[in-house]
């Protein structure tokens, strides 16, 4: 059969390639790369295929996906798609474009497909005949002037809402004077005038257009409907900088549209969380909200019956990392529009933090995804005599990182398979099938885009290692060994410190801090999940909060003594990115002789500089030191005083920023007191400094001091500065060179 699929692609290939825009010129697909010795290398880490965006038929036959694959020598990228039966037995290339492709759904009853390519929308038929595939009928249906970055079908296919940019709040010099149209420039008058990585010259807004696949030409901007109002145009809609079309859902019958918004500009932006969810009716144009004051409130998903509806939501504004609770409402329907009624969190007694909601098809069960002891699993809230059941799906001793199932199918004998993605240290993202029933729970991959790599790597050891704190408590952290470890010898470490700083170190797979890769060149590689993690329980999460400097450094000393002190490690280094590279900069002067070599990335240097610098206020104003400090309401944009428990608001220019540097809070006052940069005079230990130029979350001069400081303490240093990338390196070559700067640097003062 696969024999017959390829040469069925390879007529589609031809029949849609005539005549149209999609054509093979400048494609990338799988290729091999030369391994010696099974080591893994950085040029084997780029080779690999991305698979990403799983997508069942309607029938429940086949998934339709993409994969990425990356040219260095081009450095670019360049993702096609993909079929693959749901038992895994084939896989058929559908496209090889050398344009990407993405966003790609089943319409016309699973006989077409809808996708974006060149920042529009197209779609192309599916012949299926008794062994074989083909693609024809090849059709762009949008011309939208600012392109298409994302799209949704309703559920009767007959309308569709996509992502496209408007002008936004800050001023380009043509936008005041349109005689200087070859001007540089940008004027603002309010914060949130720059964003990751980008000037806020244009903010995403989600238009609705009625979809006809076999119309050319069909969805335009003048037949499109803004789900904003006219007062509202300078809110974002998907809230950036990293949403997308999963924060908004049709209802079942397609006549709402729930979607989350922060629908605050400026200062009140800058310093908010607070995001609702809002039910968009499209027959009258008008808009409703179920209130939920607070911080983030996202991915909203309707029940398959309309019945109900979840979301995700933090009760706290102003702070990110709070406790993401499921919550559910009852939906009833009247001449005016829906209503909410029996809003509940149902995750109160659960200890994680939820996240990607899908409901089941018969309304009854709800499955999540959630960090939980430094796995991430598949859980299920059920509904059970009027109340909801929460169990784990995944068990404890699954060592990988489980996405949100895509497709559930279920048989007459009480089984069910669950269709997700998974990943781990060892292998990167693929599709799998989670099969539960009367025998348990089994896994089974489906996908296996990088077994020709995967296959003739090393085998390396990776360890859960509960290590002590200095308050007695224990700290799970991971432990990867070189392949071929030989406890009889001594190897380098490298020790990481988590970004965030809220996030956890878990089973999952990255292509810039790759620990397989770090284990590969003969590093015994040390992942603590300190004070700040998320899959540990709230307590442990929210202890970084106000304390930046204090337990979770103790934490990264603790388990690097208690690796050092075996016999087969040997140098040190402490590596880690944004948080992780404050962490770098902290431990430069506090560790005494602990670690052998240091590497920081993105990492904040300056505290007090960084608040004045950073785009989204909340982020330091929280963790700083504001604590325990009252929302601001975005409907009054007023706050409640006194605020928190004590009293213990602080209010500067209408805003509240008990954790600025102006603040007079305790926790502010000790936080920028003990600012890495106050510690320059300690460092002894040679340091790298990695940072991108276009990064806006902690602005590339944090990096450049830290450099500057350590040259003239005398202490060995190197900068490497990625003058057009942002808070990650993404572009092929430059993470070509990041990998190999890195190791370098380890190299140079960890190995003998």
């Amino acid at each position: 059969m696969a024999a017959l699929l390829t040469a069925a692609v390879a007529i589609a290939l031809i029949m849609m390639t005539k005549g149209t825009k999609l054509d093979s010129e400048g494609y990338v697909g799988k290729r091999t790369i030369e391994i010696n010795d099974g080591q893994m290398t950085p040029e084997a880490l780029l080779a690999m295929g991305r698979v990403s965006d799983p997508q069942m038929s309607p029938d429940g036959q086949y998934i339709l996906y993409g994969v990425s694959y990356t040219d260095v020598k081009e450095n670019r990228s360049v993702r096609n798609l993909f079929l693959c039966s749901p038992d895994g037995s084939w896989t058929a290339q559908l496209t090889k474009s050398g344009k990407s492709i993405g966003n790609a759904r089943w319409c016309n009853g699973g006989k077409s497909i809808a996708f974006t390519m060149d920042g529009q929308i197209w779609t192309a038929r599916i012949k299926k005949g008794k062994d074989s595939w083909s693609l024809g009928n090849l059709r762009q249906i949008s011309d939208i002037p600012s392109g298409i970055s994302e799209f949704k079908l309703s559920p009767d296919q007959k309308s569709l809402m996509y992502i496209t940019y408007i002008k936004g709040p800050v001023k380009k010099p043509s936008d005041c004077y349109q005689d200087l149209d070859k001007a540089d420039a940008y004027t603002t008058d309010d914060l949130m005038y720059r964003h990751w990585d980008h000037v806020v010259t244009e903010i995403p807004h989600t238009f609705i257009s009625k979809f006809n696949f076999k119309k050319e030409k069909s969805v335009l901007q003048e037949n499109s409907v803004d789900i904003l109002s006219a007062d509202e145009q300078m809110f974002e809609l998907p809230t950036e900088p990293f949403g997308g079309l999963e924060q908004l859902d049709w209802s079942p019958d397609g006549r709402y549209i729930a979607y989350s918004c922060r629908k605050l500009t400026g200062k009140r932006y800058a310093f908010s969380t607070n995001t609702e969810i809002y039910i968009y009716d499209t027959d009258s144009g008008s808009t409703s909200v179920i209130g939920m004051k607070g911080g983030y409130d996202t991915d909203p998903a309707w029940s398959p019956d309309g019945s109900a509806i979840c979301w995700i939501s933090m009760e706290r504004d102003g702070y990110e990392a709070d406790k993401q609770r499921l919550m559910t409402a009852q939906v009833g329907y009247t001449a005016e529009g829906p209503v909410f009624k029996d809003i509940q969190d149902i995750t109160s007694e659960f200890k994680y933090n939820a996240s990607g909601p899908v409901w089941s098809g018969d309304s009854g069960s709800i499955f999540f995804s959630a960090l939980a002891e430094g796995l991430q699993g598949i859980f299920e809230a059920k509904r059970e005599n009027g109340r909801w059941v929460i169990s784990r799906i995944t068990g404890e001793d699954a060592w990988y990182d489980f996405g949100s199932p895509f497709h559930v199918a279920c048989s007459g004998d009480g089984e069910r398979t669950l269709y997700t993605t998974w990943c781990s240290m060892d292998f990167p993202t693929e599709i799998a099938a989670v099969e539960t029933g009367a025998q348990g729970v089994s896994y089974r991959q489906v996908t296996d885009e990088n077994g020709h790599i995967i296959s003739r790597l090393a085998e390396h050891k990776t360890e859960a290692r509960m290590i002590k704190t200095v308050d007695g408590k224990d700290m799970l952290t991971w432990v990867l060994y070189p392949p071929h470890f030989d406890p009889s010898k001594v190897y380098p470490a490298i020790l990481i410190c988590l970004g965030g700083p809220q996030g956890t170190l878990s089973q999952g797979w990255s292509y810039r801090w790759n620990y397989r890769l770090m284990a590969a060149q003969g590093y015994i590689t040390i992942l603590p999940n300190r004070r700040g993690t998320t899959a540990f329980g709230q307590e442990w999460t929210e202890q970084i909060s106000g304390d930046y400097p204090g337990l979770n450094m103790q934490d990264y000393i603790c388990a690097a003594k208690a690796l050092k002190a075996e016999p087969y490690v040997g140098k040190t280094a402490a590596c880690g990115a944004s948080y992780g590279g404050y962490s770098v900069y902290n431990l430069c002067g506090v560790h005494g002789d602990v670690f052998d070599a240091f590497i920081a990335h993105a990492g904040i240097f300056n505290e007090e500089h960084m608040y004045m610098t950073t785009e989204e206020m909340w982020f330091p104003n929280f963790d700083n030191g504001g604590l325990h400090e009252c929302a601001i309401d975005p409907r009054t944009g007023t706050e409640d005083a006194p605020c928190g428990p004590a009293g213990d608001g602080v209010t500067f220019g209408g805003i509240m920023q008990g954790g600025s540097p102006w603040s007079n809070k305790p926790e502010a006052v000790r936080h920028y007191a003990l600012s890495p940069h106050k510690s320059v005079t300690n460092w002894h230990t040679p340091l790298m400094v990695i940072h991108g130029g276009k990064d806006y979350r902690v602005p590339v001069d944090q990096g450049l001091a830290a450099y500057n400081a350590a040259q003239m303490m005398g202490v060995p240093s190197r900068l490497l500065v990625f003058p057009d990338e942002n808070h990650w390196i993404l572009k092929p070559q430059n993470a070509l060179m990041w990998h190999r700067e890195y190791f370098r640097w380890l190299d140079t003062y960890c190995k003998e």
